[in-house]
């Protein structure tokens, strides 16, 4: 199944109020994810908006000892200690290994999964094994085990993004319970137009194996026409996708397409 959504916000059917608890990209932190959740909340949904251990607000945490089940144990424990259920997990750029985690340990938690312009890993596999898959050779400025990418100022007050853990890009996901999936879920690819995903093979690896794997997987792919930070860039029209794809449903998954070499 395949939705497209444009810059323009559709006018659709009042959709039910769901949970959702949505999960930062790295770096970054819940406080990226205000105005969204407002939106959200408007609109009668309940919102959580989890930070990790070392990020944001939670920085004094920082060490290199934080690994990637770390933050699936965060998100973990916010579902079962606040007792959620039918949640609408939702991650961004490297919480799709985040969210893929958590899938894997209560299912039975989760209604719907959402990747937002997210890595969509395998099992085994850590968030720099899909990036070596696709071709990423951008350096790693690594310190003592704590990784500062280029879009981070580390004079910036907050709030800002910060440096992160880069055991949490180096630790492999476990995605083995097929429970987990079984759970429908929607991959939402940020492009500029639909028209994109045409040439995705030929022009943007990173795109095209998200595109892939969630058809191999029989997920709903949906595309926003934005830049990677929707929540700051297009948060109305995020908010409207986000307010739909709880209703879509997965199809029959495809034969494993030919992997890249």
């Amino acid at each position: 199944m395949f939705c497209a959504t444009s810059n323009a916000a559709e006018s659709a059917p009042a959709a039910e109020k769901s949970t959702y608890v949505i999960v930062h990209g790295s770096t970054g932190g819940g406080w990226d994810w205000k105005k969204v959740d407002h939106l959200l909340t408007e609109q009668g949904h309940v919102v959580y908006r989890p930070t990790l251990t070392g990020l944001g607000e939670r920085v004094h945490l920082s060490n290199p000892s934080i690994g990637l089940d770390t933050h699936v144990d965060d998100i973990v424990n916010l579902i079962l200690f606040e007792d959620l259920h039918n949640v609408v997990l939702v991650g961004h750029s490297y919480a799709g290994m985040v969210i893929t985690g958590v899938t894997d340990r209560i299912p039975d938690r989760i209604r719907h999964v959402v990747f937002l312009d997210a890595t969509v890993p395998e099992d085994g596999e850590s968030f720099m094994d899909v990036e070596r898959k696709v071709g990423d050779k951008t350096p790693r400025p690594v310190v003592n085990g704590i990784y500062t990418p280029y879009w981070v100022n580390t004079n910036a007050l907050p709030p800002c993004d910060v440096s992160q853990s880069y055991k949490t890009l180096t630790d492999p996901v476990s995605y083995k319970n097929p429970a987990a999936k079984s759970i429908p879920a929607t991959c939402v690819l940020y492009l500029k137009t639909a028209d994109q995903l045409n040439s995705l093979k030929e022009n943007d690896a990173n795109h095209y194996l998200q595109w892939r794997r969630a058809q191999n997987r029989g997920w709903t792919i949906r595309v926003l026409s934005s830049d990677h930070n929707a929540q700051k860039t297009h948060p109305l029209e995020l908010a409207e996708l986000l307010s739909q794809v709880p209703n879509d449903a997965n199809h029959a998954p495809l034969k494993s397409l030919t992997p890249l070499p």
